[in-house]
C-alpha cells in the first residue's frame, strides 16, 4: 500500500491481512507508519511498514527491494492540497497536488511494473469531484481527473505484461484526509455533513478498501474507474 498509514489504505490493509495477505505498508510519516503496522498485524509477523514519500522514485525503488515479491499494488497516498479559486492559485500549490496525486502514481507503476508477475496489479483512486466538479476545487480536480486518464493509459501499455491497472473513484469517505479537507472534527457533525446524500451518510473506510480487493481479485477487470459513492453522482 502506497500511502497505507491511514484512512482507505490502512483499512485495506487490515482487510487485505484478515483473508491472509502479507502486507507491505509505506507512507512518510514514521510514527503514523508505526501505528499502523500494529493495527493490520495485530503484533503478527506478516506486516511490515517503510517509510517513503509516495513521489520519490528512489525511495519506492529502496522498499520494493526490501520486499521479496509484489503482486498487487494499492496507491492511495495524496491530498486536496491547491484548492482555492482560479485567479488565486499559485503554481507551487497546483504542483503539489500534482507530484503526489500524478507523478506519485507514475512513479509507483514505474517502480512496480518490472516487479510485478503477470496477474499482478495496479489499482489507483481518484474522486467523484472529476464527475461533479465544484467551485474553487480547479486545482485537486485536474490532478484526480489526471489519475483516471493515466489509468486507462496504463493499463494498455502493461497489457502485454499481464499487468492490469484500475482505479477506484470515491465519494465522501470518513477519513483523516477527508476530515482534514473539510474542517469536520467531530462524529456528529460527521454524520450531519453525510445526512443528505442517497445512503444518509458517508462511506466507512473499510466500506470503500472492500472495493479495492474486489479489483485486486477479479482478474477480468482492467483499465476501468469504478465509482463507488453511495449513489452521490445522483443526486
Amino acid at each position: 500500500m502506497v500511502g497505507g498509514s491511514s484512512g482507505i489504505g490502512l483499512a485495506a490493509g487490515v482487510l487485505l491481512h484478515g483473508v491472509g495477505a502479507r502486507v507491505v505498508l509505506a507512507g512518510r510519516d514514521e510514527a503514523k507508519l508505526a501505528a499502523a503496522v500494529d493495527l493490520v498485524s495485530g503484533g503478527g509477523p506478516s506486516v511490515c511498514g517503510f517509510p517513503a514519500d509516495c513521489a520519490d522514485e528512489q525511495a519506492l525503488i529502496q522498499v520494493f527491494d526490501r520486499v521479496e515479491s509484489v503482486d498487487h499494488v494499492l496507491v492511495t497516498a495524496g491530498g486536496l492540497g491547491g484548492a482555492g479559486p482560479i485567479d488565486a492559485l499559485t503554481l507551487d500549490a497546483v504542483r503539489s497536488t500534482m507530484d503526489a496525486r500524478v507523478w506519485g502514481a507514475l512513479v509507483a507503476a514505474r517502480v512496480a511494473a518490472p516487479r510485478l508477475p503477470a496477474g499482478g496489479s495496479i489499482t489507483l483512486t481518484s474522486g467523484i469531484y472529476t464527475m461533479r466538479p465544484i467551485a474553487d476545487m480547479t486545482g485537486p480536480i485536474a490532478a484526480i481527473g489526471a489519475v483516471e486518464a493515466l489509468t486507462g493509459a496504463l493499463a494498455v501499455e502493461l497489457a502485454p505484461r499481464r499487468l492490469r491497472v484500475n482505479a477506484v473513484r470515491y465519494g465522501g469517505v470518513d477519513t483523516p484526509l477527508m476530515r482534514a479537507a473539510t474542517g469536520i472534527s467531530t462524529d456528529a457533525a460527521m454524520a450531519d455533513a453525510g445526512a443528505g446524500t442517497l445512503l444518509g451518510r458517508f462511506a466507512t473506510p473499510e466500506e470503500a478498501a472492500a472495493s479495492t480487493l474486489f479489483v485486486m481479485a477479479n482478474n477480468y477487470i482492467n483499465g476501468q474507474v469504478i465509482t463507488v459513492d453511495g449513489g452521490q453522482t445522483l443526486v
